[in-house]
């Protein structure tokens, strides 16, 4: 029995383990040059323009930032042609789920999301003492109407990956309507978008477009993928103004660090740079699924900057494997996909070294 016993619903909760760190691996296995290709990080690092206001603003980190996020607030604003009042920043999307969850559940409601959806709704769901109702896949997808089949009456939320993670699965504009019809409008709908830049299908659904129809459609995006900005923690929602105020009410004072407010207001009107990250993201995935087909290695398909292999065996031994040849890929026993691996898409020679390394790893298997 713990000296310190913590809440009863804490219970059995285990901490989210993330990618493993590059200078980690180095100092395990003795080795320099490692390559990361797990935690679905921007290859070619941040935008100049967000590099330089970097420079700019850090004489002035004796201060506080602006705890609303003013500046930035408005510049995504006018980007999405929404008020101000309709946006919220936090640090990293994440912050900004688990706030969701803090705000809405509590001991006797429930959310739901899908067996393989991103494993921070389940944290947060348990954090903030709720219930998840997760809900079976559809070939790794959300069964969306599995989904609203699952809402009942203590339901507050439904979570929604959009591109998923880690399944990279996608749903159009058109299977969204259809869900979202069905939804009861006291029951908030968050829309993960993390991935939404890398989506290249036509027939793409656009969260905030859809927000317009649906007010209580919440969608959540992030600066660390596309824009490149994982390591400054930045990310933000779109929601009605009644949900972007009751988060404002649980919001921790300066949650966002003035580094991160400047990087993104710069990163946000760079679109050349952004257009290139999707560029090299395209290639990428076209050399990567080349490989792994005259490898006959199968890999679910999806949209982002990833692919999840399926090995068709237990991936522990393979992931290891790649580990001691310094090349870092993410197993995913943690969402019960043993058989998985989820390998980030990097650059062109980043891309050659994790197919030589695994196919080294299961010529040695």
């Amino acid at each position: 029995m713990s000296r310190f016993p913590t809440a009863r619903h804490l219970a059995g909760l285990a901490p989210y383990q993330p990618g493993k760190p590059v200078e980690e691996l180095e100092r395990e296995f003795g080795i320099v040059g490692a390559v990361k290709l797990a935690s679905n990080e921007n290859p070619l690092g941040p935008s100049p323009r967000a590099i330089v206001a970097l420079t700019s603003a850090a004489g002035t980190i004796h201060r506080y930032p602006d705890g609303g996020s003013f500046r930035l607030r408005r510049r995504l604003a006018q980007r999405y042609g929404v008020g101000d009042e309709e946006v919220a920043v936090g640090s990293g999307s994440n912050e900004l789920l688990t706030l969701i969850a803090r705000t809405y559940l509590e001991a006797g409601t429930n959310a739901v999301a899908s067996r393989y959806g991103f494993i921070v709704y389940k944290l947060a769901t348990h954090m903030a003492g709720g219930e998840l109702r997760e809900v079976a896949d559809l070939n790794y997808s959300h069964d969306l109407q599995a989904m609203a089949e699952a809402v009942d009456h203590n339901t507050r939320i439904v979570f929604v990956a959009n591109p998923n993670n880690p399944t990279g699965t996608y749903h159009n504009g058109e299977d969204l309507v259809r869900f979202l019809k069905r939804i009861p409008s006291h029951v908030l709908v968050v829309l993960d978008e993390a991935y939404v830049e890398y989506i290249t299908s036509p027939m793409g659904g656009d969260g905030v477009e859809l927000r317009r129809r649906f007010s209580n459609l919440v969608v959540t995006r992030t600066f660390s993928k596309a824009y490149g900005l994982a390591g400054m923690r930045i990310g933000y929602m779109i929601a009605d103004p009644e949900v972007i105020q009751a988060l404002n009410t649980v919001r921790d004072p300066f949650n966002v660090n003035l580094l991160a407010q400047e990087a993104a207001i710069a990163a946000l009107g760079d679109e050349p740079f952004l257009e290139r990250v999707r560029h090299v993201n395209r290639q990428g995935r076209l050399f990567l699924q080349e490989r792994l087909r005259q490898m006959a290695i199968d890999w679910i398909p999806g949209e982002g900057n990833f692919l999840t292999l399926d090995l068709k065996r237990p991936a522990g031994a393979i992931e290891q494997a790649m580990l001691r040849q310094g090349v870092i890929v993410r197993g995913l026993v943690p969402y019960d996909m043993p058989n998985h691996l989820r390998m980030s898409i990097g650059l062109q020679e980043e891309n050659e070294r994790a197919i030589a390394a695994l196919a080294q790893a299961l010529a040695t298997d």
